[in-house]
């Protein structure tokens, strides 16, 4: 880690931290460090785990649309941890990772589509605080998805919130993993509120 958490990592112990570590070292090849500052509270860590697993099943919202708004949502939070680690996710389900490198200028950029545009523009108004959605930005995205991934998006772009939110206030950084996919998280920035 670049710098030192707000809380001390705990070592990672017994059967489940055994589980853990070797799912961990098989999907990301290490144990990244944040993983310890989890481990102060085990059963938090396990009902993370047991979401992430369910809604990795969700199937009603486009993968890439998921994957763009969850980088957006957490630029927004500003969790750089949660960028690297969405970068790695891009890379390995084999996403645009073009589209992944023009996030942070999304709205200058000709490489999104209309319907990108308004999920992008859907993630950073959920993050922020108060949420910023408005009721045409909804309809729009309900008429264009369809109501069960436009639930879907929302839920995923909350769960995102929550994770990047529980990263920052934990002082969790960046681990590197992103450069498996060439891609270094610019410094998270916050989103200008909606004009």
């Amino acid at each position: 880690m670049t710098s030192e958490t707000r809380v001390p990592p705990a070592e990672i112990t017994g059967v489940f931290g055994a589980i853990v570590k070797r799912m961990t070292k098989r999907k990301l090849g290490r144990v990244p460090e944040q993983l310890g500052v989890a481990w102060n509270h085990p059963r938090v860590l396990r009902s993370f785990f047991a979401f992430s697993h369910k809604a990795e099943k969700w199937d009603a919202c486009d993968e890439q649309l998921k994957a763009l708004a969850h980088l957006a949502a957490v630029s927004v939070v500003g969790c750089g941890a949660c960028l690297d680690f969405g970068y790695l996710q891009v890379h390995e389900k084999r996403l645009d990772i073009e589209k992944a490198r023009a996030l942070p200028r999304w709205r200058a950029s000709d490489r999104f589509t209309p319907l990108e545009r308004d999920v992008l523009e859907y993630a950073e108004a959920m993050s922020q605080t108060p949420p910023a959605v408005t009721d045409e930005l909804s309809r729009s995205l309900q008429e264009q998805l369809g109501v069960p991934a436009l639930v879907e998006l929302t839920a995923y772009i909350a769960a995102a919130n929550m994770v990047s939110r529980n990263n920052v206030a934990l002082g969790v950084q960046a681990e590197g993993f992103s450069a498996a996919c060439g891609l270094v998280p610019s410094e998270p920035r916050v989103a200008a509120a909606a004009a």
